[in-house]
């Protein structure tokens, strides 16, 4: 009886587990699934006309159709159908009974792909297809396999050597997510050296951590008054283990070069002399590239709101760190709202 495999394991090496008459792809890793079947298609038919030779259906086909499909001898391309039942969570419950009398006598020449979210293993039909059929788990693997992972991607699909401190940076900068890791592998095998190797260092000056990103995401939509989706970030942000501190400290700076450009041009009109909110910014240190959007969300912010800036970042630190019987992520909140300009 073989045994269900993972789907970094079947695409190191896909030629070592050929196609069975019923493969089943089950998971949630978009990125993972969408390889696998990719290679379990080339395995089964080729390059070329072999397209002919493929048919795809989704949940609501019926069994009739799928197993005609099977067994009819495409006009161009191989001899082989592969046959894809897409999202076949309800057509495999429908038909369970029937599938399995089918993988007991499959069809000689064709090949049927299952794409499923679940694959519950106390099933019959479960077990069957560890005998009769192909089974791949593409789901996210843990963390040390994935790790290796990386590196063995690196070098199969983007002839770039990643070193072990590289691979780890990497996971930690962008977490268990190999669809983005695959992208962020894509632009580092670019910037490899001469030999090919991408390094810790190189992996650290390209790559931003997605919880940086996401910070700043949250940032931008309070600024932009769109409060729902601050409020989303804020919550993936708190759930992937983001310390409430932390995340202040994070957005700090920006808010503060906010609230000084805000007090340089009430001190300037006060004086008698006038300056744009564009000028401001730079005269505290708002960097060119980032002048545009900055100007858009002060003038948003207004005069009145950034000149409690500071009170409101005093209020939020010390809230934080015990001055406040209010949970951390309703002190966060409560910060957003506030910048969004919508009272709580």
């Amino acid at each position: 009886m073989a045994a269900v495999l993972h789907a970094i394991d079947y695409l190191a090496a896909p030629q070592k587990h050929p196609p069975r008459p019923v493969c089943v792809v089950f998971g949630d890793e978009p990125f993972l699934k969408r390889e696998v079947l990719l290679r379990l298609r080339e395995a089964v038919l080729g390059g070329g006309e072999g397209g002919f030779s493929f048919s795809e259906f989704d949940a609501s086909a019926t069994l009739g159709n799928v197993l005609d499909e099977l067994e009819t001898v495409a006009m161009f391309g191989g001899g082989r159908r592969l046959v894809l039942v897409s999202e076949a969570d309800e057509f495999v419950t429908r038909y369970r009974s029937e599938l399995e009398r089918y993988l007991a006598r499959p069809c000689s020449t064709g090949v049927l792909i299952l794409d499923v979210k679940s694959w519950p293993a106390n099933t019959r039909l479960y077990k069957q297809t560890l005998v009769e059929g192909l089974a791949i788990d593409s789901s996210v693997p843990a963390a040390a396999k994935l790790n290796r992972w990386l590196m063995a991607w690196a070098k199969q699909t983007h002839k770039a050597q990643l070193d072990g401190q590289a691979a780890e940076l990497l996971l930690d900068l962008v977490g268990p997510e190999p669809g983005l890791l695959d992208q962020e592998l894509a632009k580092l095998a670019s910037a490899a050296g001469p030999d090919g190797t991408i390094t810790a260092d190189i992996v650290r000056q390209m790559v931003g951590s997605w919880r940086t990103r996401t910070t700043w995401e949250m940032l931008d939509a309070a600024l932009d008054g769109d409060i729902p989706g601050a409020l989303v970030q804020l919550d993936r942000l708190l759930l992937s283990g983001e310390n409430p501190v932390a995340l202040l400290g994070q957005i700090s700076y920006s808010l503060r070069r906010f609230a000084a450009a805000t007090q340089l041009v009430l001190q300037t009109e006060a004086a008698g002399h006038r300056i744009s909110p564009r000028d401001a910014l730079v005269q505290t240190g708002t960097k060119t590239f980032l002048l545009q959007q900055a100007e858009t969300q002060l003038r948003r912010l207004g005069r009145q709101r950034g000149d409690q800036l500071y009170q409101w970042l005093l209020e939020t630190d010390l809230g934080l760190k015990g001055d406040s019987n209010v949970p951390p992520r309703a002190i966060l909140e409560r910060l957003l709202v506030r910048l969004a300009g919508q009272p709580r």
